[in-house]
């Protein structure tokens, strides 16, 4: 494996030493702040020992990046595939307008994280908070899988004005009730065996990347969130 020494780097040349280098594994010590890491990546496994910068993983075309620490905005921004795992907590817009892959965070998320998310065919995107996430969640969602944990939360692990817009794609909240202030335009309900059933190897990978205890997971109730069909922006963003 090789291993890069970030310290004091412009984030321009430490990139160019991610893309340049023909180890397929590579781990970077001493990150601070440096944006674009891993930016249309594939075939390559990062690991991150700092706080990355903004744009972690963006248009991430395969590979995995994994951070021991936290992670700022955008991480994952526009990804195709492959896997980011954050050991700590992401900032806002977490996944922005994914279209592939997954994002696992171990704690917690910020503002409009999945906002534009979108899905095709077998491109199915995927992203687990352990901890809550912020205001504005799945803003304008269009496609794939949002599921917010709340592991070790004392309320509902969501912020206010949630899924705004949402137009396509599901959403699993695991907590006791769902705020008040969710739009017209989505449906709510108590997540049935069939809907846990589909999102059961989801759990299983998050359970097992973060050492977690399944069983604790399953110990509280999931709601699941879809939009009504009668939402008018289904017409808007979406073709027949």
């Amino acid at each position: 494996m090789m291993q890069i020494d970030a310290e004091g780097k412009y984030f321009r040349q430490l990139n160019d030493e991610i893309r340049d280098s023909q180890n397929t594994e590579i781990k970077i010590e001493n990150c601070l702040g440096q944006r674009y890491i891993g930016a249309g990546m594939s075939g390559k496994k990062l690991f991150i020992n700092g706080v990355p910068g903004n744009d972690l993983g963006c248009y991430l075309d395969g590979g995995t990046i994994e951070v021991n620490g936290n992670a700022q905005d955008q991480t994952g921004d526009t990804m195709n595939a492959g896997s980011i795992i954050i050991n700590g907590s992401s900032g806002d817009a977490t996944g922005y307008a994914m279209r592939g892959g997954k994002i696992l965070i171990r704690g917690n998320a910020g503002y409009r994280v999945g906002i534009h998310m979108k899905a095709y065919k077998e491109q199915q995107p995927l992203i687990i908070v352990g901890g809550e996430a912020g205001s504005f969640l799945g803003e304008y969602q269009a496609g794939g899988t949002i599921i917010v944990l709340g592991l070790n939360s004392k309320h509902t692990p969501m912020g206010n004005l949630c899924c705004a817009g949402m137009h396509g794609g599901r959403m699993f909240i695991r907590g006791k009730k769902l705020p008040d202030d969710l739009p017209k335009q989505v449906n709510t309900e108590v997540a049935s065996q069939k809907d846990m059933d589909s999102i059961d190897s989801y759990l299983t990978d998050f359970c097992d990347t973060f050492k977690i205890s399944k069983k604790d997971v399953f110990a509280e109730q999931f709601y699941l969130i879809t939009p009504n069909t009668k939402n008018p922006y289904k017409e808007l963003y979406t073709f027949y």
